[in-house]
């Protein structure tokens, strides 16, 4: 899919491009690709001059890598952006890769920002949706590739009170004391789900410093860019302190459940271990009535196997009733 946007009164509007010939119709600041087809990449080639390398999406290219400046002035960029994932659906990143072109001397491809991706970002809705309403807000490419960053930051932020919600739901669950084992196998996938999310978000956030601070240093920023770009650094950084809190409630849940998972299974072989203690002088007797004497005393005897079973169960009752009476049964 071929979409391109065009600032009309200071507010960005989306076409989607379905030929050749339309590009000729408009002059965009930002041009998305996402999964493009063989033949919108010879689109992009033909009429701008850019070739999109092969490598663009790639996952395992090298980190020296990822930001660079060609001969010809473009930038290339290559950031992830989180994807939170729903309730069936796992935490992810998306590799999305940026050419800046500022430096091209053919009018129609001055300024204009190209992005690569296989599929939608949630980041990127929100910009469109922010710069179709607020006018103003946009006003060249680089403006739209900091803004990306910054939407990028402020989505990571909703997505941390989003994990700080569903870690209370569950410390309510583990604290309240009542803690079965299928409660505390749920838990611990809940706790285990945050965490991945949460680890996400900091790898996330460092790559975006990253990508930040790699566009100051260009120094292709205009003084309020260059300002803006340092207020996404400082939201970054507090960023981080939040993680680190959240690493560390997670670690806290982990302990307790652990905890209580622990008490159960003590209790189990509290059980075990009253048991076993209560039969040893039960044990006892019928060993005793059981050896091969010359007479046996319960053949011989009228009352004998009724005394004996007797005496059995009289000499367990008396070490379950002192076990309950020291509250060992509960």
């Amino acid at each position: 899919m071929l979409n391109i946007f065009t600032l009309v009164n200071g507010r960005l509007f989306q076409e989607e491009i379905e030929s050749l010939e339309e590009l000729s119709r408009f002059k965009p600041i930002w041009v998305d690709l996402e999964s493009p087809t063989l033949e919108e990449k010879r689109w992009v080639k033909q009429y701008y001059g850019l070739s999109i390398p092969e490598d663009a999406m790639d996952e395992d290219i090298e980190e020296s890598a990822r930001f660079y400046e060609e001969d010809n002035g473009d930038l290339h960029i290559r950031s992830d952006f989180l994807l939170a994932g729903g309730n069936d659906d796992e935490p992810r990143t998306v590799r999305v890769a940026f050419v800046l072109n500022l430096l091209n001397d053919s009018a129609k491809s001055h300024g204009v920002l190209f992005s690569i991706h296989d599929e939608d970002v949630p980041v990127f809705r929100l910009l469109r949706l922010r710069a179709r309403r607020a006018p103003g807000l946009i006003e060249d490419a680089k403006e739209v590739l900091l803004k990306l960053f910054d939407a990028d930051a402020e989505y990571s932020a909703d997505t941390l009170e989003g994990i700080y919600d569903d870690l209370e739901k569950v410390s309510k669950q583990v604290l309240s004391g009542e803690v079965t084992d299928t409660l505390a196998g749920e838990a611990l996938e809940a706790i285990a789900r945050q965490e991945d999310l949460n680890g996400r978000i900091r790898r996330n956030m460092m790559d975006t410093r990253r990508a930040v601070s790699f566009m100051m240093r260009s120094r292709m920023l205009t003084a309020e860019q260059f300002e803006e770009a340092r207020q996404i650094l400082r939201d970054i950084e507090s960023l981080d302190s939040h993680t680190a809190f959240l690493f560390d409630k997670i670690n806290f849940l982990m302990d307790a459940i652990v905890g209580f998972i622990n008490i159960n299974q003590n209790k189990i072989i509290k059980i075990f271990s009253v048991a076993s203690v209560a039969l040893l002088p039960p044990t006892l007797i019928a060993s005793i009535y059981g050896m091969n004497f010359q007479f046996m005393p319960e053949l011989t005897q009228r009352w004998g196997y009724p005394f004996s079973l007797g005496l059995m169960v009289a000499s367990a009752l008396g070490p379950m009733l002192y076990f309950r009476k020291r509250g060992w049964l509960r």
